[in-house]
């Protein structure tokens, strides 16, 4: 929580930037200001705000009285912290009074303790108020119940999270696919791999293919305009062209797509039961199973055609046999409601299991609630809360990851760490290692040097709590080296037995190796050091050179340990190799023998041509 406590020299860092997001963030970062968009205040916000006045029936008198406290607010936002204080005690009258804006900066400060003393438990009470009257930054309630999950600054406690969470969860069950969660640990260590995101000048190839005829560029370029994601805007006057070529070509995926977007309707696309049954019927005869399960949806529901629950079960279960994800949440849908069936609590715990696996939201919110109520499998806060958090952090402000993703990636650093900061007190994991390896490399100027690692440690600890077993190794590293504490080896093997035992992480064993040879932090044992070197050449091939070069060391110290309960005992007892060779000397020796293996490698080679010759 301490993160956002520098939120005042962050904002004048960001102020006079001159981008679209960073003027968003301005906005989000205000003292006074509010963490969401301009688009997302918009109507919803104001029918709020005339309903928190007009329903409580609120008297003229306090009318008044709010209209002067915002004033104040307005005027002031931008001075010293000790009027900003006052302002905050204004907002808290205002927000007394019923107003929705003010209650939410209220909310907010009181969860982070900005200029108001921190309080969760009012903050909470706030949040939940607005969530019942539908206050769009109600949403992210998904902080308070991440504080209650991980216990951060309150009493650790499953069943209130699990509260705050479906709060959020039955709110937005409704929303889109996941965001790109890009972790830049990962990319910058494999530069080869993929972000998720589409570049530029992939799109514009892929579009090449589309304009010359290929059929799977039309497809995959429509799915995409279709939904939006990996960088590519939602279009869907670009998903019907691409599609209904594709579809003019024979494709039948292209024709189930263009059913999808007839029953659904859009902005571009008039909602059509007849010409969407048209498309899915052409699809689902040819075998294809996003068009079955379309037929499936129609007979479901009467769209287009008289309800008829065999003939949608038939069209799911063709489509479910296919691996189709909508199929397998609609089958599940229909065992847990007797729909058709008889209810079946474990058919639509197995059907809902196999749609998670494809990432559908609605399959993770109906998990959710099995496992919170105890429906058909037994009762788990822990699974239900994991559950339920995954489908709040894809949530409209989970965009935010791509923005800040795309001002790294554009050399923005400051902007980055800022919103990687709003989604990490909001418990994402991969904001909270993103924010951890930014300060790490030490490549933002918000926060002074001395608060670097420390703050750096704090974001590790967080994120290994949810399971990334790099952050793990990075908080036994930060206390092996003293990074933001003191220098502590056993802390550290008990950070690396964690992720050696629990995520199998070759880099955790081949440590292990090291402070067992050295005796750091833990007994030194040369025989186990061994076996946990060769436990990471077993967990991952790229162990395999640096755990040879190891075990090369450590033969030659059991050599000479070796050497010393024989007759040679009393002359190399008194060799002491540290205060013979330095402190380092086993790193020379790794080298030596890194260099006589390249020696050996280029002469065979020679040896090799020369033959070849």
């Amino acid at each position: 929580m301490q993160d956002l406590h520098g939120v005042r020299m962050i904002m004048r860092k960001v102020r006079d930037q001159p981008r679209a997001t960073r003027e968003e963030l301005v906005n989000d970062l205000k003292a006074v200001g509010t963490t969401v968009t301009k688009q997302n205040i918009g109507n919803t916000l104001r029918r709020n705000e005339l309903k928190s006045c007009s329903a409580r029936k609120v008297p003229l008198l306090k009318k008044a009285h709010v209209q002067a406290h915002l004033k104040f607010a307005k005027e002031h936002q931008n001075y010293s912290e000790k009027t900003k204080i006052e302002l905050y005690e204004r907002l808290l009258k205002v927000a007394e009074m019923g107003h929705v804006k003010a209650m939410e900066k209220v909310a907010y400060a009181m969860l982070f303790g900005d200029f108001l003393p921190q309080s969760i438990p009012q903050a909470k009470a706030i949040f939940e108020k607005l969530a019942l009257e539908g206050s769009p930054k109600a949403q992210t309630v998904i902080a308070t119940g991440y504080r209650y999950w991980g216990g951060v600054g309150v009493p650790q406690s499953c069943e209130s999270a699990l509260t705050h969470y479906r709060l959020v969860a039955n709110y937005g069950k409704s929303w889109g696919s996941a965001v790109q969660r890009t972790r830049l640990l990962d990319e910058v260590e494999n530069p080869g791999s993929s972000s998720g995101m589409l570049e530029e000048d992939l799109i514009q190839y892929y579009q090449f293919l589309a304009e010359k005829g290929d059929v799977q560029a039309q497809v995959g370029l429509g799915q995409l305009h279709l939904h939006g994601g990996r960088g590519v805007e939602q279009n869907h006057q670009r998903a019907y062209e691409y599609f209904n070529q594709a579809a003019n070509a024979g494709n039948t995926h292209a024709m189930a797509f263009l059913g999808k977007m007839y029953s659904e309707g859009s902005e571009y696309v008039s909602q059509n039961n007849d010409t969407a049954l048209h498309y899915f019927k052409k699809a689902a005869d040819l075998g294809n199973p996003v068009g079955q399960s379309g037929l499936g949806m129609a007979y479901l529901y009467g769209r287009g055609v008289p309800v008829n629950y065999d003939l949608a079960l038939k069209y799911f279960q063709k489509a479910a046999e296919q691996g189709w994800v909508d199929g397998q949440l609609q089958l599940g849908t229909m065992y847990y409601n007797g729909i058709g069936v008889k209810r079946d609590y474990k058919q639509a715990l197995k059907f809902f299991n196999l749609a998670s696996q494809a990432g559908h939201i609605l399959a993770f919110y109906n998990l959710a609630q099995m496992h919170a109520t105890g429906t058909g499998v037994m009762r788990s806060c822990h699974t239900a809360v994991e559950l339920f958090k995954n489908v709040c952090e894809r949530g409209r402000w989970s965009e935010r990851l791509m923005a800040a993703y795309g001002s790294f990636k554009e050399g923005d650093v400051d902007s980055a760490l800022v919103q990687y900061l709003l989604l990490a007190e909001q418990g994402y994991e991969v904001a909270q290692s993103n924010v951890a390896f930014v300060l790490d490399q030490k490549g933002s100027q918000i926060f002074n040097e001395n608060e670097t690692y420390p703050r750096a440690l704090l974001h590790w600890t967080r994120a290994a709590a949810q399971g990334y077993t790099v952050a793990r190794i990075k908080l036994g590293d930060y206390h092996f080296y003293g990074y933001g504490t003191d220098v502590d080896y056993e802390t550290a093997v008990i950070h690396y037995r964690l992720a050696s035992e629990q995520q199998h992480s070759a880099q955790a064993m081949f440590n292990l190796g090291y402070m067992h040879e050295k005796g750091l932090g833990i007994k030194q044992d040369i025989h186990l050091a061994k076996r946990f070197y060769d436990m990471a050449a077993e967990a991952s091939p790229d162990a395999q050179v640096p755990v040879f070069l190891a075990l090369c060391k450590l033969g030659f110290i059991y050599a000479l340990q070796y050497l010393q309960d024989l007759n040679l005992k009393e002359l190399l007892s008194q060799v002491d190799l540290d205060q013979l060779l330095g402190p380092e000397w086993d790193l020379y020796l790794m080298t030596v023998i890194a260099l006589l293996l390249d020696t050996f490698f280029i002469l065979r080679s020679i040896h090799c041509s020369q033959n070849y010759f």
